[in-house]
C-alpha cells in the first residue's frame, strides 16, 4: 500500500501508475469528492493536519508521497519517522515558500532573475532597479494566481495592499526567448534520469501548450539538463522534481521556480516516453531502479481549461477523431475558468506536424 497526500489529478495519475504496476493506494483529501480519491483503493477524507488521518496513513502504508507542495512540511517529517516519505520535508518547505526558494537557489550559486524581498511597506521605498517587476506571494501562489504585474514604486504599493500585504518577492520582469522545464526522476542512490527538455508556452499565467523536445540548440539544452542535475544533487533530492527556467534575450538562463513532484509541463510523458513521470514517481518511493525515458515521437500536449465547457461538455471527437492523439480528463465533476480539467497529445513524426495538427484541434475546439 502506497500513500498520496492530495486528491487532484496528479495523484489521480499516480495512483494509475501505482496501480498498473500492482500497488494499492491509500489517497488522503479533504475534498469528498477528489479525482484521485475515486479511484483510489483506500479515501481518507480529513484535512491533511488531521492527525487521526495521518496515523491511519502511517500504519497502512509502507511509502509516501505528494502531490503538490503545499503540504506542511512538519507533516511530511512527522510521517518519515515511520516510514519512507518522498519528496523529503526539506525539500518540500524550500519549494513552497517563494522567498526560501529563491534564497536557497542563489546562496548555492544559481542563475534566477533579481529580485527582492517585500514583507512590510517600508521595503517598497528601498526599490529602484527591479522594474517592469512581477509582485509574487511567497506562498500558496499558482497558475498566475497571487500574482501582480508592477511598473514603479506607486503600482508596487498598490499591488502589495491587493495582496493582503503579506510577504512576497519582487522579480524583475526579463524579456524573454522562451520558457522551459525539466522534468527529472532520482532515486537514493544519487542515480538520474531526465525527460527531454520541454518548451512551454503560458497564457494568464496557466500552461497552455508544451512543446517535446524544445526547439532550441543543444548546448542551451545541456546547459539547462546540468542545471537541473546539480540542483537535484544539490537538495539530495529523492523523486520526480521539475526545474523550471526561463531564457532571457540576452542568453541568460536562470530557474524561475521548482515544483518538488511532477508537473503539468510532463504530462506527455504518459503516452509519448516508455516510462511517464508517474511511473518514475512511484519507482524512486519504492527503491525499484528508474525506467528508460526515451521519447517515442515528438508531441505537444495542450491543457483543457474548464473555459471551453460553456455548460455542456466539449465534443471530444475532434480530439478522439485524431488517430495521433491522446485525450486525458482528470474526472473533475464542476468546470471552471481556468481549471484544468485535462489535456491531451499529439505525436507526430516532426515537432512541425505535431504542433501543426494540435493546434488544429486547439481551434476546433474554440480554445
Amino acid at each position: 500500500m502506497l500513500g498520496v497526500l492530495g486528491g487532484g489529478q496528479l495523484g489521480r495519475m499516480f495512483t494509475i501508475a501505482a496501480h498498473q504496476m500492482g500497488y494499492q493506494v491509500t489517497v488522503l483529501d479533504p475534498d469528498v469528492d477528489s479525482p484521485a480519491g475515486r479511484i483510489a483503493d483506500q479515501f481518507i477524507c480529513a484535512d491533511y493536519a488531521d492527525q487521526t488521518a495521518l496515523q491511519k496513513m502511517r500504519v497502512q502504508c509502507a511509502a509516501i508521497t505528494t502531490e503538490f507542495e503545499n503540504i506542511p512540511a512538519e507533516i511530511l517529517a512527522q510521517l518519515a519517522e515511520v516510514c519512507p516519505v518522498s519528496p523529503d520535508a526539506q525539500s518540500v518547505a524550500i519549494a513552497q515558500n517563494r522567498i526560501a526558494e529563491k534564497q536557497y537557489l542563489q546562496h548555492n550559486d544559481f542563475s534566477v532573475a533579481p529580485f527582492t524581498v517585500i514583507d512590510r511597506t517600508t521595503a517598497i521605498d528601498l526599490v529602484q532597479d527591479l522594474f517592469p517587476g512581477i509582485l509574487k506571494v511567497s506562498q500558496f501562489g499558482y497558475d498566475g494566481k497571487g500574482q501582480r504585474q508592477v511598473g514603479d514604486q506607486i503600482g508596487l504599493r498598490a499591488a502589495f495592499a491587493e495582496l493582503g500585504e503579506v510577504p512576497c518577492v519582487l522579480e524583475k520582469k526579463l524579456p524573454l526567448t522562451c520558457e522551459l522545464s525539466i522534468v527529472l526522476a532520482r532515486d537514493a542512490n544519487g542515480g538520474m534520469e531526465s525527460f527531454p527538455v520541454i518548451e512551454n508556452q503560458h497564457v494568464n499565467g496557466i500552461l497552455d501548450i508544451s512543446i517535446v523536445p524544445a526547439r532550441i540548440d543543444t548546448a542551451l539544452a545541456r546547459r539547462a539538463d546540468t542545471m537541473a542535475r546539480r540542483l537535484a544533487d544539490t537538495l539530495n533530492y529523492r523523486g520526480v522534481l521539475c526545474v523550471e527556467f526561463f531564457v532571457a534575450q540576452d542568453g541568460l538562463l536562470c530557474i524561475n521556480e521548482i515544483a518538488p513532484r511532477p508537473h503539468n509541463s510532463g504530462h506527455f510523458s504518459v503516452d509519448a516516453c516508455i516510462t511517464s513521470q508517474f511511473e518514475q514517481q512511484v519507482r524512486t518511493l519504492c527503491n525499484l531502479p528508474l525506467g528508460n525515458i526515451i521519447l517515442h515521437q515528438p508531441c505537444v500536449m495542450v491543457n483543457l481549461l474548464g473555459d471551453i465547457w460553456r455548460g455542456e461538455v466539449p465534443d471530444w471527437t475532434r480530439i478522439l477523431g485524431q488517430p495521433s492523439a491522446k485525450l486525458h480528463l482528470y474526472g473533475k465533476k464542476e468546470a471552471r475558468p481556468g481549471r484544468k480539467m485535462g489535456h491531451f497529445t499529439v505525436m507526430d513524426e516532426t515537432i512541425e506536424n505535431a504542433l501543426a495538427n494540435a493546434l488544429h484541434i486547439r481551434k476546433s475546439l474554440t480554445i
